[in-house]
């Protein structure tokens, strides 16, 4: 008889796999199949202290590489990363459970991140000025930094760390990224691969961990800076404790997004989008749609297009074929997510499709959650103003356009909006006016290409720069300003 034994992951320090320190593990499951993967190590502070070690080593060298030569390793990479596409998307289908198109579409976001990184050479030229007073030039350059970190969630493996890593070891920076204890197989594999391209030892290193490693690079001394994706609530603590040490931080929090749909609007393209925007992914990303705000008589047509599309979703694992939504990531958030549906029959609004009893009949013990729609939600509902980060919509009915950005600007939250319309004069009224930072028009899920910033405000951002874009190299960089007399 033979016994198979799991894999415990390793972290990766100074170009090497190494064991953590002795301490607990996690195991790691599908949460389709509920099928052992690996046991991730909880790392502690020495590991953190061993990770910081290297990179910091590491720094000198990376940085005086010419800016070209380092864009030359993240073209190497970009090549790499397509030839092992299809094998790094299966791997988040199962680990994470999104359906394997969602997999490849976010792999292929992260990707798009590396790309712009490429452009370094450009991205990081500063700007002169000649006679600034008589006989006096003045000029800035961008200048790495040092050793930066990125804590990343569980929701896009890949995706989410290459909004980071791949500008700031662009940049000339080293990097530490603490990928998600929920999903660390995608973290793991993507390094793996990052070695074929070339990357010098230190300069990419990978802890996983949970609170223990986090506060480590929270407080470390060597850790110039910090990036961060999670819910609110840490991403205030971590935006706090790093300023408290006086690191760089950038720190994305949690969403209650609104969609407008006002009676003008193409209601069949527009429940299309909206569908895929409250339910793709089993609702858990940033940007997906929560609170439908339907307008005068856009109301009800609009939800009976709505329920009709969430019922014709198919659940199932994400690898087998015509599945189109996958589990919630674990059995843990599948009890949060269902806490969040007893929460709206509590407070009084309609359960018109509850998909709490959903079952799928091949996979019995999977965290599946069925598409979920409330009518009658109110603004000050717990659904209707807490994040719930799983396939539950709400519908409210507004009067009209002001009433409409009235209840968006009653939340806390402030990542993402969008808006269904065929008036451009009701589109720019939204936009100009809607407090929120990333905006769709007619789209469902307002996600910004890698060169323009991504991030909210008021409660789902912490910080001043943004991630990818040129909020990246100002990010990673510092503005040297040299003025010269001769």
């Amino acid at each position: 008889m033979t016994t198979s034994v799991m894999r415990t992951l390793r972290n990766y320090i100074g170009g090497e796999w190494v064991d953590a320190s002795p301490s607990d593990c996690l195991e790691i499951t599908n949460p389709a199949t509920v099928e052992p993967l690996a046991r991730v190590p909880l790392s502690t502070r020495r590991d953190v202290d061993q990770a910081v070690a290297a990179a910091r080593a590491a720094f000198p060298a990376w940085r005086a590489v010419p800016p070209v030569v380092r864009a030359r390793h993240l073209f190497q990479l970009k090549q790499v990363l397509e030839q092992h596409f299809d094998e790094v998307s299966h791997i988040i289908t199962r680990e994470n459970g999104k359906t394997l198109d969602e997999a490849r579409g976010s792999l292929r976001r992260g990707i798009e991140n590396v790309e712009h990184a490429c452009g370094i050479p450009t991205l990081m030229m500063g700007r002169t000025l000649e006679d600034i007073a008589a006989g006096i030039d003045c000029e800035y350059v961008h200048q790495p930094l040092g050793v930066f970190a990125a804590v990343t969630p569980f929701n896009f493996p890949a995706m989410v760390p290459m909004w980071f890593w791949p500008y700031a070891i662009a940049a000339g920076n080293t990097f530490i990224l603490k990928p998600s204890e929920q999903v660390p197989l995608t973290a793991t594999r993507l390094v793996e691969v990052a070695q074929e391209a070339g990357l010098p030892p230190g300069v990419l290193n990978v802890v996983h961990g949970g609170k223990e490693a986090v506060d480590a690079l929270l407080a470390h001394p060597d850790v110039v800076g910090i990036s961060f994706v999670g819910s609110s609530a840490v991403a205030r603590h971590v935006y706090e404790e790093a300023a408290k040490h006086g690191k760089r931080v950038q720190a994305l929090g949690g969403a209650k997004n609104h969609i407008v749909v006002l009676p003008d609007a193409d209601l069949d393209r527009a429940v299309t989008s909206v569908t895929e925007s409250l339910f793709g992914c089993a609702g858990q990303r940033c940007l997906a749609g929560s609170v439908v705000v339907t307008t005068g008589n856009a109301y009800a047509p609009f939800r009976d297009r709505l329920l009709g599309a969430a019922k014709n979703l198919r659940l199932g694992y994400g690898l087998d074929a015509g599945v189109t939504m996958g589990p919630v990531v674990s059995g843990r958030h599948k009890e949060r997510v269902l806490s969040y549906v007893e929460a709206g029959r509590r407070d009084g609004a309609e359960l018109l499709l509850d998909g709490r009893a959903t079952r799928v009949e091949r996979y019995p013990r999977g965290h599946f959650v069925g598409p979920t729609v409330f009518d009658g939600v109110r603004p000050e509902m717990t659904i209707g103003r807490e994040e719930i980060f799983g396939p539950v919509a709400s519908v409210t009915r507004v009067a009209d356009l002001d009433e409409a950005i009235d209840v968006i600007g009653r939340s806390s939250y402030g990542n993402a909006t969008s808006i269904f319309t065929t008036s451009g004069r009701a589109a720019r009224e939204f936009r100009y006016r809607v407090g929120v930072s990333m905006i769709g028009v007619n789209l469902g899920i307002a996600a910004p290409m890698a060169f323009f910033p991504f991030g909210g405000t008021k409660g789902s951002f912490f910080g001043d720069l943004k991630a990818h874009g040129q909020d990246a190299i100002e990010f990673y960089t510092d503005k040297k300003v040299v003025m010269s007399r001769w």
